[in-house]
């Protein structure tokens, strides 16, 4: 079987509406667990762009598993892991941003009453983790002579 290769152009639109979710989870505001509570429109809608973020990430992660490491991960957690060993992101910001993929989890299949304090904290990081996690893959990227 012939590898994938690293399509830049499809990373880069994912990037692109992480970095536009990324400015919307901003403009919301601070949240703290009682916020979810008084306004819920603005509690759905930053769940929503957590989701989205974790869904993209999962995408170009996806991606450059397959091209680099020759193998897609299981599920999105494992995907962070494997977008560190194939060199986009380091090791510590994958371990961060792990965590993330059980809240998507929690988000999109209600598995549980949701903890808005945990996701109040994750709104609050979000903004830093993936906006990191954005500016590594686009530099990865930048320097690969093999990324068309």
């Amino acid at each position: 079987m012939t590898p994938r290769s690293l399509d830049w152009r499809s990373v880069e639109r994912k990037l692109t509406r992480m970095r536009r979710l990324l400015d919307q989870l901003v403009a919301l505001g601070p949240f703290d667990a009682r916020r979810f509570v008084d306004d819920p429109v603005a509690g759905l809608a930053a769940e929503r762009l957590l989701t989205l973020l974790v869904e993209l990430a999962f995408g170009v992660n996806s991606h450059v598993a397959v091209a680099v490491v020759g193998r897609a991960p299981d599920g999105y957690r494992e995907s962070f892991l494997l977008a560190a060993e194939a060199g986009t992101i380091d090791r510590a910001l994958a371990e961060a941003l792990a965590p993330a993929a059980g809240l998507r989890n929690v988000l999109v299949h209600a598995y549980l009453d949701v903890d808005h304090a945990r996701v109040a904290e994750a709104t609050a990081a979000a903004p830093g983790l993936f906006g990191e996690y954005v500016r590594a893959v686009a530099q990865w990227f930048a320097e690969r002579p093999d990324a068309g």
